[in-house]
């Protein structure tokens, strides 16, 4: 049966499948990565982790897979194939398109950089699908964005496209950690809204799923940390679509796990700021955490499709 890899690197964790070349999920699979034993060993985690999938697919299906595809977090260059930077990997500048193609006999491998890839598998599987053009935003210990347009993913003249999370929303405001003051991620992400509700009474070890708990529960304090993370992300947004232009706003991430908690006031703050601009209809994520991996099955399978037209 032919299939492809598909592979989701995460900050302590990965997701893998096989995937026929039909979109069918033959095989699924976790690992952690092993960040604690530094970064090479994470990357030989990753290579190994794909030489077994490779392996399994001989085994259970009687040939290797013909090309993989690989989600990562950081800075990505996508065309040359490097991990360019991930702080959480410790990765600086690795050559993973051919390390991987090396272990892997020689098989094309399309590298991808995590939101933008689970972005795409959003807008041909998921909440962007047949909408045209799309914003995807996941909201995690960062924040980051992937512009839609049919059935691919912006990636912008130096592979930065939909970093929404460094737009400056308030300027002066809270250190980010891209060296900016007063970025969207610095104030709307998971991790801030966690660090804001440990700092306002939720306790050293609270995070944001514990602030958004207190909310439903009618905790004062918690509502107005989680207001004033919601405000903040109304206002990036409404810069965002005002540039962007999108049918949908498709919201993902930890934080969105929150459901109306998160989207009831979200969409009535950005309705507020609204003058002149269409609003773009705002909704869930449709794929969860296997977003990234399910696109970084397409890229896989895109890599095939462009060879066959070649």
């Amino acid at each position: 049966m032919r299939h492809v890899i598909a592979l989701d690197v995460g900050g302590t964790g990965m997701k893998a499948a096989l995937v026929g070349l039909d979109g069918a999920l033959l095989h699924e699979a976790r690992r952690p990565t092993g960040r604690d034993r530094g970064p090479d060993a994470v990357v030989e985690s990753v290579l190994g982790f794909a030489a077994d999938l490779r392996a399994h697919g001989q085994r259970h299906f009687g040939t290797a897979a013909e090309a993989a595809g690989v989600a990562v977090p950081g800075i990505v260059s996508a065309e040359r194939g490097i991990a360019v930077y991930a702080a959480n990997l410790g990765w600086r500048d690795v050559p993973l398109r051919e390390l991987l193609s090396r272990r892997l006999g020689g098989i094309p491998v399309a590298l991808g950089h995590d939101v933008r890839t689970g972005g795409l598998a959003e807008g041909r599987l998921g909440a962007g699908r047949g909408t045209g053009r799309f914003l995807f935003v996941s909201l995690g210990t960062g924040i980051a964005g992937a512009i839609g347009i049919d059935d691919a993913i912006e990636a912008g003249a130096h592979g930065c496209a939909g970093e929404i999370g460094h737009i400056v929303v308030r300027p002066g405001g809270p250190a980010c950690g891209c060296g900016g003051r007063g970025c969207l991620e610095a104030l709307a992400s998971a991790a801030a809204v966690g660090r804001a509700w440990a700092a306002a009474g939720g306790g050293p070890a609270a995070d944001a799923a514990d602030c958004a708990r207190a909310v439903d529960a009618g905790d004062a304090l918690a509502t107005r940390v989680w207001l004033a993370a919601v405000e903040a992300l109304a206002d990036g947004l409404v810069t965002a679509f005002t540039l962007l232009d999108p049918r949908v706003l498709i919201i993902g991430g930890g934080l969105a796990e929150a459901g109306d908690t998160l989207f009831t006031p979200l969409r009535a703050a950005v309705a507020a700021r609204v003058t002149f601009q269409k609003l773009p209809a705002i909704v869930p994520a449709a794929l969860g955490d296997s977003a990234g991996c399910l696109g970084a099955g397409l890229l896989a399978r895109d890599l095939l499709t462009t060879a066959a037209v070649v």
